[in-house]
């Protein structure tokens, strides 16, 4: 498994560096909300087979749910300072969806990051042992997410 993450990684890397010489660097205000839309699109992803597992829409598979939760304790821990860059607000990028709220409440964010960090570990542990200890985490994963977004996504 480590080294499937390591391949891929090297394969984002790769793709990165080819699209940056190819195309030319850029707006790093763009390149911040692309990547965040990207991540926040992988904790759907991931979820969405969680809560369907939960709601009972989606038969509990351990080995699933497992990866799923894994896949997000790996998405929340990772480093997301560089993807709230100042001037990437809803308005002033485009496509972004951030509140210019955001950034006069940055500890605020960084406090609602950490819950979400402290709920999906939580879910890693919990989602392969059973239905119902995944049902158990989806709630302060569920609440850690819609935190966070109620208070600084905009919505259309």
């Amino acid at each position: 498994m480590r080294h499937m993450h390591h391949l891929a990684v090297a394969a984002l890397a790769t793709l990165a560096a080819t699209f940056a010489h190819g195309q030319g660097a850029p707006d790093p205000a763009q390149a911040a909300v692309t990547a965040r839309q990207a991540h926040m699109q992988l904790y759907q992803f991931n979820l969405g087979l969680l809560g369907g597992m939960a709601q009972g829409a989606i038969d509990y598979d351990a080995d699933a749910a497992t990866a799923a939760a894994a896949n997000l304790a790996a998405l929340a821990s990772l480093e997301q300072g560089r993807y709230w860059f100042e001037g990437s607000a809803a308005g002033e990028v485009e496509g972004s969806r951030a509140s210019p709220d955001l950034w006069a409440n940055m500890d605020d964010l960084m406090t609602r990051t950490a819950a979400m960090e402290t709920a999906a570990l939580a879910m890693a542990d919990a989602a392969g042992t059973g239905i119902d200890a995944l049902r158990g985490a989806m709630g302060d994963l569920g609440g850690a997410c819609s935190a966070c977004h109620q208070s600084y996504l905009l919505r259309n």
